[in-house]
């Protein structure tokens, strides 16, 4: 038998009212990059496996109506930590040079405003495999009763690896097991995850010495290869020892070049030396050869902490460490401090009174202080007495305490800090001390409680303070809760008591707090006092742009709302329409004396009255606009995606056709749509196609359709559809089509299936027959198959149309059986009628039969369809109906 079949099966054609044909948004993750392997874990899980450094591909296939949008995200954060922002909203996914840290669940989210969002996610494991990382440990112990010492060795591997490694130790060519003999143990300590591997030889002995390699293994997932490191053990294989050539803290001068020499004294194999600094990198100009360090011209920022460290493997690191510390002094700052006991607040005869002066400096402990008064030491004596380190005070202070204030003691105090024998300046602060020194008052000028400035305008608050001495003012944020001031500070420091702001923005509102200092002046309790800040900024408005639609002679209101403002009211609203100021809407009645909206009333939509309206709201600082757009203007189409096999080929002419199908977007929102204005160009060419298509009544969500014909095979199109109205052309919509092979498996919404695809519409062949059935066209037909026999080309005449034949002549013998099994239907209607071409052409023609299964109870077979006998040399048509209970398939 000798039969080729174009199958073709009938339904209920498909079409929709009202708004059925709106479908929620569904979703779902394909690959289409470099995954080695994408596999369904033990919770059914999908994983998308990739090596690291490869491109993650991944696609969101949508369905649904209208066509859903599609954005990214990935677990702990959005995709867009991770990946260019331009991917996060497109339907394919691409991540370049993948890292181990962008492993993890990836979710698609689509959504059309039907329903709610689809949401599908994947999980992408990334695998690698580092270089392996090999230690050598020796410990040394008695044997008791014994007069020698016995001497273990660890080998220590390491590696960072996805999925866990696994670990092979070699002596020389040779695998090692464990306890293979009694100086050998392999074994995984506590807490390492997998990811290391020791070899332990016990009680060392002479052929232990060798080369040991440890070679890690992924097993070539991915195409990762194995990676290993090799160590030679010797009898003199000792980890490092380091000296220094200089005293671990290291006092120096600015502007001395400094060497710091850092000497090996042990270690086999040769360990590697490296220097390394605390906090931050070594300094600008610093130069690290081997164990020596050298820095030119140090100062006092270069100070800190710098490390040397020697490795080779064996036994932990060696590091020696130097604290470099520059000489310096900075910020010189005095306290007066009134009689403590007798709470005083100010400075009185007869009463104590303590002077204190400190320096910041490098090294602190170094610092030396004098006390000069009037220019002379000052003597000490039972009422004159310095002490130093005072526990109320920064570390390393020096004071004087004056006891029992006398007249005589009033002048001018010099505290000098000064490093002995040290070229760096001294560092000095003056205190003077008379009837006239009083404790500080703080306060706010008049008229400058309140300050109000406009946003970007530079703003001054100001704190007046008197005292002698005048100590500096501090200011902080007040009523925000751990806010900073603009600076980024939360105090900051201002002598004359004025904080300057440079460009206010609206966030820098609110109440600050000035207060004085209690260094360089009494050390007594803060005097403060507070400014208002009123930052004006011009009004927000909603909205900011509106499309507004309406069919021609109706009404339309629009309303421009005042959001935010300072002042928060509308000063004055002015409407323009096509740029040209509009009469003064009438006024609305409102409550409150601030209005926070503006309104205009078209009475009528007409096509004079359409454009562009603006409204322009001020609040006497500045304004903004709404905008509305008022037209009778149909939306645009909304193109309908999911039109099943939209495709048809057309082999005769090598042309294919394409079923274009839409919806209107609220076609009620307007006068009814009267025809649709189609352009038709092929990409990359000029020449446009235009054609009317008149449409009747429209309705929300009622699926229009128009079939483009005479589309060459395989370009692509620039499709354009533009509704119009009694208004005129409505806005619109735009979409490429491209050429597709027909869909490779037929299905209830599209029911035509020929056999142009290699995977032949989604039929297989079944694996219980005795011989298969071939795809063919009259170019790869075998030349040898039996003289008068079988069709010369398929149904549409041409040599390149594929059609599916079996031989029934010798090897085949009666009872043979060739069977083609139709992919599963989920049956929706009652009835349906399975249509096909056959050619029976031959002298040993046998039968050709068609069975239905239907699914529902059990696998119940139907036989439904039979032919047998030579038909002659011609193409000729069966249509069968079929009425199955459930879903069902057939052959």
């Amino acid at each position: 038998m000798e039969v080729t079949c174009l199958l073709l099966l009938a339904l209920i054609p498909f079409h929709c009212r009202g708004q059925g044909v709106y479908a929620p948004a569904q979703a779902q993750i394909v690959h289409a990059g470099q995954a080695c392997v994408v596999k369904e874990d033990n919770i059914s899980e999908r994983v998308y496996t990739i090596r690291e450094g490869d491109t993650l591909v991944l696609q969101c296939l949508v369905t649904g109506h209208p066509r859903p949008q599609v954005r990214w995200t990935k677990t702990a954060g959005s995709a867009s930590d991770k990946f260019q922002e331009t991917s996060v909203f497109n339907e394919t996914l691409r991540i370049e040079r993948i890292a181990r840290t962008q492993g993890g669940r990836y979710y698609c989210k689509a959504e059309n405003g039907v329903g709610v969002p689809a949401i599908k996610s994947i999980r992408v494991d990334v695998q690698y495999l580092d270089e392996p990382v090999l230690t050598v440990h020796q410990t040394v112990s008695d044997v008791r009763g014994n007069f020698y010492q016995e001497k273990t060795v660890f080998l220590r591997c390491t590696v960072n690896s996805n999925p866990p490694a696994r670990f092979i130790w070699k002596r020389g060519s040779d695998t090692l097991s464990h306890s293979q003999d009694n100086g050998v143990d392999i074994y995984e300590p506590l807490y390492t995850q997998g990811e290391t591997k020791v070899l332990k030889l016990k009680n060392l002995r002479p052929q232990d010495y060798a080369s040991y390699t440890c070679q890690v293994s992924v097993r070539n997932v991915c195409g990762i290869p194995d990676k290993a490191i090799t160590f030679r053990l010797t009898n003199t294989t000792a980890p490092p020892a380091l000296k220094l050539s200089v005293n671990e803290t290291l006092v120096v001068n600015p502007g001395e070049n400094v060497t710091v020499q850092c000497l090996l004294t042990g270690g086999d194999p040769l360990p590697q030396l490296q220097w390394s600094h605390g906090p931050g990198p070594l300094p600008l100009g610093a130069l690290a050869q081997g164990g020596t360090l050298s820095i030119p011209s140090v100062q006092a920022r270069d100070s800190g902490y710098y490390n040397c460290t020697a490795t080779n493997n064996v036994g932990n690191p060696a590091k020696k460490t130097v604290n470099l510390l520059v000489r310096s002094m900075k910020n010189a700052t005095f306290q007066i401090t009134p009689d403590v006991i007798k709470e005083s607040e100010n400075i009185q005869l007869g009463q104590d009174l303590k002077l204190s002066c400190h320096v910041d400096a490098v090294p602190q402990e170094k610092v030396t202080y004098q006390w000069f008064k009037n220019g002379k030491p000052a003597r000490m004596s039972k009422r004159l007495l310095v002490t130093r380190n005072d526990p109320e005070l920064p570390a390393v202070t020096s004071s004087l305490e004056l006891i029992d204030l006398h007249f005589s003691d009033y002048g001018t105090y010099l505290c000098v800090a000064s490093f002995p024998g040290a070229p760096v300046p001294d560092f000095s602060v003056e205190v003077n001390i008379s009837s006239e020194t009083v404790p500080p008052t703080i306060s706010v000028p008049k008229g400058r409680a309140v300050v109000t400035v406009r946003e970007g305008s530079p703003a001054e608050l100001q704190c007046e303070v008197r005292g002698k001495p005048r100590p500096p003012v501090l200011w902080s944020r007040v009523d925000k809760e751990a806010a900073l001031l603009p600076s980024g500070l939360p105090l900051e420091e201002t002598p004359d008591g004025k904080l300057r702001l440079e460009r206010v923005s609206r966030d820098m509102s609110g109440t600050y707090r000035c207060q004085t200092a209690r260094y360089n002046g009494f050390n007594v309790r803060p005097r403060e006092a507070q400014v208002q800040l009123n930052v004006q900024f011009p009004p927000e408005v909603e909205p900011s742009s509106q499309d507004v639609r309406q069919a021609l002679g109706r009404p339309v209101l629009l309303r421009c709302s005042l959001l935010r403002g300072s002042p928060q009211r509308i000063a004055s609203a002015l409407w323009r329409f096509k740029g040209q100021l509009l009469p003064p809407p009438p006024a609305v009645p409102v409550a409150a004396e601030a209005p926070d909206h503006s309104e205009l009333r078209l009475d009528a939509v007409t096509r004079d009255s359409s454009g562009s309206y603006e409204c322009s709201v001020s609040n006497d600082v500045g304004s903004a606009a709404c905008l509305f757009q008022v037209s009778a203007k149909a939306y645009s189409p909304e193109f309908y995606f999911d039109t099943p096999n939209p495709t048809r080929s057309h082999k005769l002419s090598k042309n294919y056709s394409y079923v274009l199908q839409w919806t209107q977007r609220e076609p009620d929102a307007v006068d009814p749509v009267l025809n649709y204005r189609l352009s038709v160009r092929q990409l990359n060419q000029h020449n446009t196609m235009v054609k009317a298509i008149p449409v009747r009544r429209v309705e929300k969500g009622q699926l229009l359709e128009y079939i483009l014909t005479d589309l060459r095979v395989p370009h692509s199109y620039e499709v354009r559809l533009t509704p119009y109205t009694t208004f005129g052309a409505g806005d619109m919509a735009s979409r490429i089509i491209h050429y597709t092979e027909p869909i490779n498996s037929p299905n209830l919404s599209d029911n035509t299936c020929h056999f142009e695809d290699e995977k032949i519409c989604g039929y297989t062949q079944d694996l219980t027959d005795n011989f298969d059935w071939t795809r063919q066209n009259a170019l790869t037909q075998n030349p040898k198959r039996s003289p008068n026999t079988g069709p010369p080309t398929d149904i549409s005449g041409t040599p390149e149309g594929y059609y599916m034949f079996i031989e029934t002549s010798r090897p085949r013998e009666l009872g043979d059986r060739a069977r083609l099994v139709s992919p599963l239907y989920n049956a929706s209607a009652k009835f349906y009628c399975v249509s096909f071409f056959y050619h029976m052409y031959g002298k040993h023609i046998g039968s050709l039969n068609l069975l239905v299964r239907s699914r529902n109870k059990g696998a119940l077979d139907t036989h439904a369809w039979s032919l047998s006998g030579n038909k002659g040399n011609v193409w000729q048509q069966a249509h069968v109906p079929i009425n199955p209970s459930g879903p069902f398939q057939w052959w």
